[in-house]
């Protein structure tokens, strides 16, 4: 049996030099051999953007540690496909974000997309974030993703696996649940302003918070139960439930031909 350290990825959205991300990298150093590969200044809400139209800078700050100017799935992209490609990562973790990616978030957050990159570049990946807006303590959240990673590298896993975990902030959580995928609403208010030049400028996003109360959900589990949510995740976005729906719809002049295997 092989002596040699398990290769770990760690990125982010916050930028190489969060918090977050220092809590994340010393919580799996004692279990392997860890490269940070992560955006060069914060990119939160960057989503799944890839940079195709501009060419992408790195810069080494230190031994296997990186800074990149693009997006947390850039980052996961050239770490997989071209710092570590001789020897690519067993397991790519992202974050710890500082704030939330429950729900709806997951849509929005560069902290997830990073690790869905990574899986979907066959790697098995796990986004990490805390659920708090202020008084950012890492020291429970890196602690169960220590024990989350330990026990993930102690099993075979599949390459396109995907977990989000939240992370309550604030408390000491006293377990964790299996969840799914809950829903939200930061409010839909869009505060309009005047520069000093006279132009209207815009902000979007509410502040105006609550979410459903779905069992099961992460939402549910974080806010409600007080315990870490942990949801897999996968990349199949088809709604199974509305084929049968969108199959009685009639477009005039075109005949509908059903897919090959159906």
């Amino acid at each position: 049996m092989s002596d040699k350290p398990k290769r770990i990825l760690v990125s982010n959205d916050d930028g190489y030099f969060s918090e977050g991300l220092q809590a994340l990298v010393e919580a799996v150093s004692p279990l392997g051999e860890v490269w940070v590969v992560a955006p060069d200044r914060e990119q939160s809400a960057a989503s799944h953007a890839i940079s195709l139209h501009r060419p992408l800078r790195i810069k080494e700050m230190r031994a296997r540690w990186f800074a990149v100017d693009g997006t947390p799935a850039d980052c996961a992209y050239l770490a997989i496909n071209h710092l570590l490609k001789d020897d690519r990562p067993v397991l790519m973790v992202s974050g710890i974000n500082h704030g939330a990616n429950l729900a709806e978030d997951i849509m929005y957050s560069g902290t997830v997309a990073a690790a869905m990159e990574g899986a979907l570049l066959g790697v098995p990946a796990i986004a990490f974030s805390l659920v708090a807006r202020r008084n950012f303590d890492f020291a429970p959240a890196a602690r169960f993703a220590r024990s989350l990673v330990s026990s993930a590298l102690s099993r075979p896993l599949p390459p396109r696996m995907l977990l989000n975990v939240n992370i309550p902030g604030g408390v000491e959580p006293e377990g964790y649940a299996i969840t799914r995928q809950g829903r939200h609403s930061y409010g839909f208010e869009v505060v309009e302003n005047e520069d000093p030049r006279g132009r209207k400028y815009y902000w979007i996003g509410g502040s105006d918070y609550q979410h459903e109360d779905i069992p099961g959900s992460d939402c549910n589990a974080v806010f409600r139960d007080k315990r870490v949510s942990v949801t897999p995740l996968h990349f199949e976005l088809t709604d199974h439930g509305r084929l049968p729906d969108l199959s009685g719809w009639q477009v005039d002049g075109f005949n509908r031909h059903e897919p090959d295997g159906a």
